[in-house]
């Protein structure tokens, strides 16, 4: 008896381990919860902690009355755990009349970097999330890779698709028609009720251009914002916010997955959080994405 419950402790000390450390499970920590790596590691410390325990007993059978002791805090430590970790999932309420948005970026890691956390809370809301992708990236890395961390970051968030064109990138500005077509037959299938895109106060000429595409193929609706850019100008001035307590770790993490990017300064967690907290602290929370509104339909927004 006491061999069977040393195994089961064993095996859900491994399940344990695995599940915090594997890509799938880490992704599920950091989707699911608040402050995502402490727990992550605090399951794995113990799982590990079981595990390691049923090998001594193993190797020494003679100690099987020592290992009981770690095995049995650390087994009561992850069922409490598993009964105090509901409390600190994300929290977002489901929307009543669900919206369909529209997010349009330069490069692949451009709607991550901007509004991320926002695309992440209107998905789990129950909102349809779609998204463009300008360009593959190929002038500032490898488009294979880009154009599948592009994928891989949007189904994080929780876009139910995200189209990636081939347009040339630092040189958007040649392609606008063309991008402007490509925008029209998007927004006239999907029929968003609101669309994002790009600042036009932003250093970036792609950005720039992006913009000025969106804005001519959504001429006639009713509901766009423009995000922020990490190239974003000192004209930009949003007066539409949204709260993202509790999705800053989504946020981060979603950047993060663009590895092909990864040593940019813009591309750090620190900097992410501190823009999060200074645009929360400019509406009285802990974290905010700000936008501007270019027209904005009350009725279009609705529960947000």
């Amino acid at each position: 008896m006491k061999a069977t419950l040393f195994v089961v402790a064993g095996a859900l000390g491994a399940v344990a381990v695995a599940w915090a450390l594997f890509p799938v499970g880490r992704d599920w920590f950091i989707r699911s919860f608040r402050s995502p790596r402490r727990l992550r590691w605090i399951t794995a410390t113990l799982g590990g902690i079981l595990l390691l325990s049923l090998i001594a007993c193993l190797v020494s059978p003679e100690q099987l009355g020592w290992c009981a002791v770690p095995m049995l805090l650390c087994g009561a430590g992850l069922v409490v755990g598993f009964l105090v970790a509901p409390t600190m999932r994300i929290e977002h309420a489901m929307a009543v009349q669900p919206r369909r948005v529209l997010a349009i970026g330069a490069h692949p890691d451009d709607l991550e970097l901007a509004c991320g956390a926002t695309l992440a809370k209107l998905a789990d809301a129950g909102h349809e999330i779609r998204a463009i992708v300008m360009s593959n990236g190929s002038k500032g890395g490898d488009s294979l890779v880009r154009v599948a961390e592009a994928s891989s970051g949007s189904e994080f968030m929780g876009v139910a698709e995200v189209q990636v064109h081939d347009f040339h990138d630092t040189n958007l500005s040649d392609h606008g028609q063309e991008m402007v077509q490509a925008i029209e037959a998007y927004i006239k299938d999907f029929q968003p009720d609101v669309v994002m895109t790009h600042s036009g106060h932003d250093y970036h000429q792609d950005h720039q251009a992006v913009h000025s595409a969106t804005m001519r193929a959504a001429r006639h609706h009713s509901s766009i914002l423009c995000f922020e850019s990490p190239s974003a100008t000192r004209q930009f001035n949003p007066s539409v916010f949204v709260d993202i307590d509790g999705y800053v770790d989504v946020k981060i993490h979603a950047v993060a997955m663009h590895r092909d990017q990864k040593g940019k300064p813009y591309m750090s967690a620190e900097r992410v959080r501190s823009l999060a907290a200074f645009r929360g602290a400019q509406v009285k929370k802990s974290y905010a994405e700000g936008f501007e509104p270019v027209r904005l339909l009350g009725s279009a927004v609705g529960e947000f």
